[in-house]
């Protein structure tokens, strides 16, 4: 649908030489949307969460962001560029882009103005260098990513071993392509539109001469939203070389069986998954295209309902964990990633936009409240990448012109558009989505709405006509925390009768008159989740925002991060998971009726359930505990229970004595002592430490090998410990007395975050007479060995 702007009699020159009129709206992507212009935020935390935002991005300094660009397009950069994550250089210069224009648009801040204009005139003669110096490649290039000449020149004649050997190329790009799309979506730059389609033409030329089958052996690696930019592009143009290109960049690895309804998340890095179907439900917006629409809704139900936490979130160590593995949300401090909610709601607006229904508003609520609220620092405006579920642990923030991490640059988007789906509409129908403090112009009915709310410290939301006459269906929320027959609204203090059940919309078709007003009842009651195939953990909620407790503040590492390469993992100490709160009742789901609330503090409840390892401290919303160490979840037993797991504790310290009895020979890999004792022998060999253990692992040619003592006994077997998460598939033979014991290949153990101990037996023939062997790890060629944290030689029971 294309909307016409109403011109405001404002006329500003740009940077390129040319004059514009600023209008009010122009031609948009998402037709049920509302110019952020036409929604403005009045006071309450998320205007303050904005305005935080946009002091922190203008601390950045825009020719350090755009440096990337000049290098790579052969001009002198005007400052060096930003340190952090060396090899996805350029990325964040794409995020911040983006964020100017969301914050001019919604605020007419001319600082954003400015600071946007000089991005694109900069980018725009990068952009021409590339074309008049790489002629073969690089005609309408203008990406950031270190050493393009070399990669790019070489990806477009088919030989992909620079760009196998990269990070990430095209993630890298997909950010500057969606910079200049949304400097044009919302900021109406015409220039921007230009150089994003001229941007999309050379992605077409450069793989054009690539096979169905290349094409999608590069779509093995992450590649951010590149079909979303091309759907993009061919509803901006409506040729159909976009659309065939968004086609030809979809990766059938995930489309296909997710388009059949079949899950094969499991251990696939979960935000290089969710852009790909941001991009397939945009192809089946715009092309109606069935296989695509069915696996974008797939995967939509299957990750909100099955793979995330409580806030919304998704992914641990960056992965989606298959059931077996869900208890490494408790045991790993690399919980969900912020880079994954911003994604998911893209993908939930496109979803409400084809099918507006109440689920998805339910789930855009809960996280936008309870994950994306919550990684902004509220004093200093620091993002957060990671969010750890494990009980007692805390976030890490990034420092401006320090951390360069994805989540930094979606986290300079997620605040400036606050205002986007608070009000949509589908053709002349309203939709009231969210309870948010605003206030709506709707120029093409000629009506403002003024929505007043203290929500969710308050049961309710008031909306008001506050210019304007105009006959249009209303469509209000009734949200699915709200129990079946409380939601009440009055107009004009007269209530209603109500048609609607949780999770839906109540239509409301009137005459509006400027001064009508619609008061809206939300009552909201307390109730607990479980973690996702994990049910002893739950997390509380009051309606939909999640409660925490504060659980101390000590050794909270690195809480403003550096510019270090992984400066964004919580490294301070794991607090033992068995210390932890643990919440005993004889029934767990009685529990939320157990909590109390605090007088004169909203949203605070006291826990009266009872509580070994107590902490002194209340339930509050999530997103507002910061700098500290916090509980999520919680472990909730009944007191039969309680026993059989402090029981179990007890065997598992029988069980480690009587390892210990049929122990003939132990070696603590990566400690020079016992390295030493066992006579290592090593090439290409390296050591670390994970969860205070060491461990030692062999890469290349390489290997490693210990002298093991045998006492001439047979009957032996083998014991290695193995952390289950490993990154990568791992290939190596484990040799006795160089004879090969056993061939290893870790695709085919556990991907679960914790330790595991794994046991070979040895033949007789390999032990008979022998007072001592050699054990030698040797990886497979072009392979590693996993890490090993301990040998053992033990009797077989």
């Amino acid at each position: 649908m294309i909307v016409i702007k109403k011109i405001k009699a404002v006329i500003l020159f740009g940077v390129f030489g040319f004059s514009f009129l600023k209008v009010s709206a122009q031609e948009k992507l998402y037709t049920n949307e509302f110019p952020l212009e036409n929604v403005t935020l009045l006071d309450g935390k998320f205007k303050n969460a904005r305005d935080l935002n946009m002091s922190v991005l203008l601390q950045y300094d825009v020719d350090r962001l755009l440096a990337p660009y000049r290098k790579e397009a052969g001009l002198e950069p005007r400052k060096p560029s930003y340190p952090n994550w060396e090899g996805l250089d350029g990325h964040i210069g794409g995020h911040y882009l983006s964020a100017l224009a969301m914050n001019y648009a919604a605020t007419d801040n001319q600082e954003f103005l400015a600071r946007m204009n000089y991005m694109l005139k900069e980018l725009r003669e990068c952009q021409l260098a590339n074309t008049k110096k790489h002629p073969e490649w690089g005609v309408g290039y203008v990406g950031g990513f270190p050493n393009s000449e070399a990669l790019w020149s070489s990806f477009k004649k088919g030989n992909f071993e620079k760009y196998n050997s990269a990070w990430a190329p095209f993630y890298n790009l997909h950010k500057m392509y969606a910079g200049l799309r949304d400097a044009w979506l919302y900021a109406d730059s015409e220039k921007a539109k230009e150089m994003f389609l001229d941007f999309c033409d050379w992605g077409i030329t450069l793989t054009k001469d690539l096979s169905h089958e290349q094409m999608q052996s590069v779509l093995n690696m992450e590649h951010g939203g590149m079909p979303e930019v091309y759907a993009d592009a061919y509803q901006i143009t409506g040729e159909k070389k976009y659309l065939e290109a968004a086609k030809r960049y979809s990766h059938e690895q995930v489309l296909h069986p997710l388009s059949k309804g079949i899950d094969n998340l499991d251990n696939k890095h979960a935000n290089t998954q969710i852009p790909k179907f941001v991009g397939f439900e945009r192809i089946a917006e715009v092309d109606g295209d069935e296989k695509f629409a069915k696996a974008g809704s797939y995967f939509w139900e299957t990750v909100t309902k099955n793979r995330s936490l409580a806030f919304g979130g998704n992914s641990r160590k960056e992965h989606f964990p298959s059931t077996s593995a869900s208890i490494d949300y408790i045991n790993e401090d690399d919980g969900p990633e912020s880079c994954n909610s911003y994604n998911m709601l893209k993908l939930t607006e496109d979803l409400f936009r084809v099918n507006p229904e109440a689920k998805y508003a339910d789930y855009y609520e809960r996280t936008l409240y309870n994950h994306i609220l919550s990684t902004q620092h509220p004093q200093h405006g620091g993002y957060v990448y990671f969010t750890p579920a494990r009980p007692r642990h805390y976030r890490i923030y990034s420092a401006p012109e320090e951390a360069m991490w994805c989540c930094v640059g979606t986290g300079m988007e997620n605040h400036g558009k606050y205002n986007q789906f608070i009000y949509t509409h589908q053709g002349d129908s309203l939709y009231i989505n969210l309870f948010i403090p605003s206030e709506l112009n709707w120029e093409k009915q000629g009506v403002k709405i003024r929505q007043e709310t203290n929500f969710p410290s308050e049961e309710g939301t008031s909306l008001k006509i506050t210019e304007g006459t105009a006959e249009f269906p209303l469509f209000l929320r009734y949200p699915g925390w709200i129990k079946e027959g409380e939601m009440k609204i009055k107009i004009n203090s007269e209530e209603i009768e109500l048609i609607g059940k949780p999770s839906s919309y109540v239509k409301i078709d009137r005459n509006w008159q400027k001064g009508d007003i619609v008061d809206v009842s939300l009552p909201m009651h307390n109730h607990m989740e479980r973690l996702p195939n994990v049910p002893q953990y739950v997390a509380f909620f009051h309606g939909p925002i999640l409660l925490g407790a504060p659980s101390g503040s000590e050794d909270l590492k690195g809480l403003i991060a550096d510019d270090s390469r992984f400066g964004q993992y919580p490294s301070g100490r794991r607090l033992p998971i068995n210390e932890a709160p643990i919440l005993l009742a004889d029934h767990t789901e009685e529990l939320p009726e157990n909590l109390e609330s605090v007088e004169n503090e909203p949203l605070h409840f006291k826990i009266n359930s009872e509580m070994k390892n107590p902490i002194d401290a209340d339930l509050q919303p999530f997103y507002t505990i910061h700098d500290s160490r916090y509980m999520m979840y919680w472990l909730s037993l009944t007191p039969e229970e309680y026993e059989s797991y402090t029981d179990s504790l007890a065997n598992i310290e029988a069980k480690k004595l009587a390892l210990e009895k049929r122990t003939i020979d132990y070696v603590a890999t990566g400690e020079q002592q016992p390295e030493s004792d066992h006579f290592m022998e090593k090439k290409n060999s390296g050591t670390g430490n994970n969860r205070d253990e060491f461990w030692r692992s062999a890469h290349g040619d390489g290997y490693f090998s210990y002298q093991m003592k045998t006492n001439k006994e047979t009957g032996l077997s083998l014991m290695l410990r193995y952390f289950g998460f490993e990154w990568g598939d791992k290939r190596f033979d484990i040799y006795i007395d160089d004879e090969r014991l056993t061939s290893v290949n870790t695709k085919e153990h556990t991907r679960i975050s914790q330790f595991q101990e794994m046991s070979y037996e040895i033949p007789d023939s390999m032990l008979d007479g022998k007072k001592s062997i050699r054990v030698k790890f040797q990886p497979r060629e072009g392979s590693a060995t996993s890490e090993i944290y301990f040998l053992r030689l033990i009797r077989n029971q």
